[in-house]
């Protein structure tokens, strides 16, 4: 599968960030600015997304993402996955928030 790929240092300050990693994965920690729409609901849910944005789509480790982002751009939308995905996000120290008060771990 050939996606459009972006490392986490090419997502601009302003991107829209999608991440489509499951409930628990979201829970346990994610990058503030993200918008939480789990792959296993895209398909229903795409509609939330705003189709005149590029949309940087994140998973934990690129797969899951890459597969959105080829569905999405199949769709009509303009996507890139961003390698290395959300353990890339945290091996980096980038800050991350979750649903509890302890550590946030990917």
């Amino acid at each position: 599968m050939d996606v459009p790929t972006v490392s986490i240092d090419e997502i601009p300050e302003d991107a829209h960030l999608v991440d489509v990693r499951e409930d628990d994965e979201w829970a346990a920690g994610h990058a503030e600015r993200a918008q939480h729409l789990p792959v296993t609901e895209l398909a229903e849910r795409y509609g939330e997304l705003p189709a005149e944005e590029q949309l940087y789509v994140i998973c934990r480790s690129g797969g899951r993402s890459a597969r959105a982002v080829a569905w999405l751009n199949q769709s009509g939308y303009t996507a890139v996955n961003v390698a290395g995905g959300m353990g890339e996000w945290q091996a980096r120290g980038l800050p991350l928030v979750g649903d509890s008060d302890d550590p946030h771990v990917i």
